[in-house]
């Protein structure tokens, strides 16, 4: 009964689900679904999940969606995934064909500075490296490092002002992105991709 994940790896949540996968040795199908050409709306993939999203997976007949509602699955469904996995819109936005919104963008980052700084002062207050204080990486580690990497699309100068203030989050997000070994850098390589390819874009828009 194989595995199947139909994802993409500019999206933040099948990148979690896939970096999962090759941690824990589960073999599965890589199938890209490609949202950015409209891929996901396609009926062929709407009958695997009607929510038109990725990730989704398919394991012999089931069909699941929902990123951690996938990470929880497979962390019970796969023998041998250890018990810790188990602990309880400025850049993308040309390339999915819609205006940047500079007022929902500032918005945006004023809810994202304050989860960094719950973040900070919550869930890392402990002495453990990852959440929890816990000293292996469980699930939530994955998946809000994989949703915090998505600030790599933007300039910076950008990235700087809303992580830069935050060294526990940025020692957090290393310890994690080591923790997952090789498997992290190359999930993220499209990401890497993507962000090589803005910055050109912008270096020659200012030298326009």
């Amino acid at each position: 009964m194989g595995l199947k994940v139909y994802g993409h790896r500019m999206s933040q949540p099948a990148r979690a689900v896939y970096i999962f996968c090759k941690m824990n040795g589960i073999d599965f199908e890589e199938i890209s679904v490609n949202f950015f050409t409209g891929e996901t709306l396609s009926p062929e993939f709407q009958e695997i999940n009607p929510m038109k999203q990725v990730p989704a997976i398919v394991h012999g007949s089931l069909k699941l969606w929902e990123s951690h509602a996938i990470l929880r699955y497979l962390a019970c469904a796969f023998p041998g995934v250890p018990d810790h996995w188990l602990v309880q819109a400025v850049a993308l936005a040309p390339k999915l064909g819609r205006q940047p919104k500079p007022q929902v963008a500032a918005e945006a980052e004023i809810l994202l500075c304050e989860s960094l700084e719950k973040i900070e002062t919550v869930w890392l207050k402990e002495s453990g490296p990852f959440l929890l204080g816990n000293s292996q990486p469980s699930i939530a580690d994955l998946s809000l490092v994989c949703e915090i990497m998505q600030l790599e699309v933007l300039d910076e100068k950008d990235i700087d002002r809303i992580l830069g203030p935050r060294k526990i989050v940025q020692q957090w997000m290393e310890d994690t992105k080591n923790a997952t070994k090789s498997h992290f850098e190359e999930i993220h390589g499209l990401l890497y991709e993507t962000k090589a390819e803005l910055q050109k874009q912008r270096l020659g828009a200012n030298n326009a």
